[in-house]
């Protein structure tokens, strides 16, 4: 018998290692790890030792500077850890997601928005810290990121210089507990034409918005807003819409003008303050809604009370309104178990009669 690798025609191939594999792959396995073990691997070799500097994608988390044996302020080092990304990292970031809702007081850093601003960046997240909500404003550097086209921001204030004209390349927008007023926000959505998902939650905005996004497909709104108007959104499909404080003044934004353009809807999900501003907002009991919705497929009410009489009847209205239903889900609010009156008012046989 020949010895290994003697025979005829035989060659010898040189081991596989993992510093032999091509940079992309060796990106793509380190951007499967956290940060931290990402940088560990800078002790294998010298090869090694810079590999994640060139990384195209960073997420820097809580797992940083979160541990049970050192004793360093969390506050020094994240500024440790922002100092060598910005001294030692070379290559465009596409995509960067910071994460530290739970780290109390952290200093600013507008060097790393601007370092980001320079850099190419896509895909951006930023999760500030929640102890102090609303009080870190997004640098000048932050509106020249023009080649943004996924963006998540909390707990920050944000507000436009007055000659930017929006990011022309977004694609997504969620806004968490975001400051920003209702001027600056129809303006960042109106002037990103690209714009197909839409998400504001914790928002408190006291005047009309108007929501002018050709490519919209689905905007999901949580808080509290005098109202909106869908002026052009003929791909909208899916809509959530949660007033958790609903207006006072709602008749003066009759809620039920704000589906008259959402003619492509196939996904509707309100709250019990939408559905009672329903009826509120157009004084009267409504039967149907203007339009119908002929394109809706699912519909689901939340937290609608049963001794609400408004409720039901915009309830009932919605449902009217929507002949081609597949699957409705309604999720009553149950404060007692008492009588419910405001059921005395209907027949649930002759719901659908006039369909």
């Amino acid at each position: 018998m020949l010895p290994e690798g003697k025979g005829l025609g035989c060659q010898r191939v040189p081991p596989v290692t993992i510093s032999n594999l091509p940079n992309n792959v060796i990106d793509v396995i380190l951007m499967c790890l956290p940060l931290r073990d990402a940088v560990r691997t800078s002790i294998l070799s010298k090869k090694w030792r810079y590999v994640w500097s060139r990384l195209p994608e960073l997420t820097l988390d809580q797992t940083l500077w979160e541990t049970t044996k050192d004793f360093i302020s969390p506050t020094i080092k994240f500024t440790n850890i922002i100092y060598h990304i910005l001294t030692l990292h070379s290559g465009p970031i596409m995509k960067f997601t910071l994460s530290i809702p739970n780290l109390g007081n952290c200093p600013k850093f507008d060097n790393l928005m601007y370092f980001l601003s320079k850099n190419d960046i896509q895909d951006l997240v930023l999760y500030l810290p929640n102890e102090n909500p609303y009080s870190y404003k997004l640098p000048s550097s932050f509106f020249t990121c023009l080649r943004m086209r996924h963006l998540a921001l909390a707990n920050c204030l944000l507000h436009p210089p007055p000659d930017f004209n929006g990011f022309d390349r977004l694609v997504s927008l969620e806004l968490y507990e975001v400051t920003i007023t209702s001027k600056s926000l129809e303006s960042l959505v109106n002037r990103s034409p690209l714009l197909e998902r839409l998400g504001l939650r914790g928002l408190y905005i006291q005047d009309h918005i108007q929501v002018n996004a050709a490519n919209l497909s689905c905007f999901k709104f949580t808080g509290s807003i005098k109202s909106i108007s869908f002026k052009n959104v003929p791909l909208l499909e899916e809509l959530f819409l949660w007033d958790t404080t609903p207006s006072e003044n709602a008749g003066e934004s009759d809620i039920a003008k704000w589906f008259d353009s959402c003619h492509a809807l196939e996904h509707l999900h309100v709250n019990h303050g939408v559905v009672q501003s329903l009826a509120a907002g157009a004084g009267e009991v409504l039967t149907k809604l203007p339009c119908a919705f002929n394109c809706l497929r699912r519909l689901r009410l939340s937290d609608i009370s049963l001794r609400e009489l408004d409720e039901v009847s915009g309830a009932f209205c919605l449902i009217r309104s929507s002949p081609y239903l597949h699957d409705m889900e309604i999720k009553v609010f149950n404060d007692d178990d008492g009588e419910i009156p405001a059921l005395d008012c209907y027949n649930p046989y002759f719901v659908r009669r006039d369909i």
